[in-house]
């Protein structure tokens, strides 16, 4: 594969500037965002570096594909995806969860709703082997494997529990090249156990130590956490699909979205010149995935993020997005205990209709909360609810990521 970078488009004008920037590389030259906050460029470690000690690593790391090879997947999608029929299609935006270590048991609960993806957590996670084992047993079809994930930033949120490289906490306090270092060791190691996709790229910036984030943010000023955030999609990119959270920016709040929907006041031009930042960043350094939080930026949209229009429509057409956009877990809506948010199929189906292209389900669910999540938006496509082309889209987009995956080889690099 090649290295070429995909041009990003999309058009940010930044409100209170006298120009207009294209793309969201063009964001980070902006004068909201000083060149010198994005990192030079570093040669990725060695293969052998990044897997520590007496593992094995990919011969020869993938690459970020070349626009030719983007525009293949994307055609190939669109080619699965017509000839999906509306259950497979709602069923590939589901990423589910359940807490079992069963291989049978988890590989047939993917299989029987046609769900897009699966992620891990501590209750499926014994020792290195037996996930490599979980996670192989999933793959139904090599050519295109579901999107299997895993929380794994190091330190306190770590699934992975042999994961020893630096975490956020001591990173932010070194270099980028520190941060580029760990997320290297860290995605080899994710790839090692079978798993495509880590929701490991913290994006939030926050300096109040008071803040359910703070701990887990690789800077506390934007123009740390931009350098730091890009270093960390470069460092994975060989290895894993990075995703950067909780868009648009969860160090604007204190309190944790797992139980109540937080909320800022802060004005989009506030945003821009300082939680966009971040994930500006990664998405130049070319994440594949952003993760919507479930908070409100009052002064643009009253929703919380994950279930806003205008929050996608920012992402994709001011930050020029092109890839997946996944929800942060819906669960957690559930667990605010806001009655507008209690009925976990009816928050699937606002997601997709918003922008989302995937939705997540882990806390508050039960082995069928993602089956009738997709069973609820193939009905709310039928019934006319949900404008199907909206979830062929988001259908596209996710399959297209999976082709990517088994282009890339990524859910099967060598295990120890």
């Amino acid at each position: 594969m090649g290295s070429t970078r995909r041009t990003r488009g999309g058009r940010l004008i930044l409100r209170g500037a006298a120009v207009a920037v294209v793309g969201a590389s063009a964001l980070l030259a902006s004068p909201a965002v000083a060149a010198t906050d994005a990192p030079t460029p570093t040669p990725t470690p060695s293969a052998a570096a990044t897997a520590g000690p007496g593992a094995t690593a990919p011969a020869e790391p993938t690459v970020r594909v070349q626009a030719a090879e983007a525009d293949a997947y994307a055609e190939r999608a669109a080619a699965i995806v017509a000839a999906m029929t509306p259950a497979q299609r709602a069923g590939t935006v589901v990423m589910g969860h359940i807490a079992s270590r069963d291989a049978e048991t988890v590989r047939a609960y993917l299989a029987d709703a046609s769900l897009g993806g699966f992620l891990l957590m501590g209750a499926n996670v014994g020792w290195e082997e037996q996930v490599r084992e979980l996670t192989d047993a999933m793959v139904v079809d090599p050519a295109l494997p579901p999107l299997i994930a895993v929380d794994q930033e190091g330190g306190s949120v770590s699934r992975l529990y042999w994961d020893r490289a630096d975490a956020a906490s001591a990173l932010r306090d070194e270099s980028p090249g520190a941060t580029e270092e760990a997320f290297a060791v860290r995605g080899a190691l994710v790839a090692r156990a079978g798993i495509g996709v880590n929701f490991g790229v913290v994006a939030d910036v926050t300096s109040d130590t008071r803040s359910f984030i703070w701990r887990r943010v690789l800077g506390e000023t934007p123009s740390d956490a931009t350098s730091r955030v890009a270093a960390a999609v470069t460092a994975e990119e060989p290895y894993v699909l990075s995703a950067l959270k909780h868009f648009p920016g969860h160090g604007a709040v204190v309190e944790d979205s797992h139980y109540t929907i937080p909320q800022t006041g802060l004005t989009l031009t506030q945003w821009e010149s300082r939680d966009a930042r971040p994930f500006a960043a990664g998405v130049s350094a070319g994440a594949p995935l952003v993760m919507t939080g479930h908070l409100a930026y009052t002064a643009v949209d009253p929703l919380p993020a994950s279930l806003s229009p205008q929050w996608y429509r920012i992402l994709r057409e001011d930050l020029g997005f092109q890839g997946v956009a996944v929800t942060d877990d819906l669960g957690m809506l559930v667990q605010s205990r806001d009655p507008a948010y209690q009925d976990p199929v009816a928050n699937a189906v606002a997601a997709i209709s918003a922008g989302a292209d995937l939705v997540l389900t882990v806390a508050s669910s039960s082995s069928t909360t993602a089956p009738d999540m997709a069973a609820g938006i193939a009905a709310a496509v039928e019934a006319g609810t949900l404008d199907e082309a909206r979830l062929v889209e988001a259908a596209e987009r996710v399959v297209a990521l999976r082709l990517q995956l088994a282009g890339d080889g990524r859910s099967f690099l060598p295990a120890e």
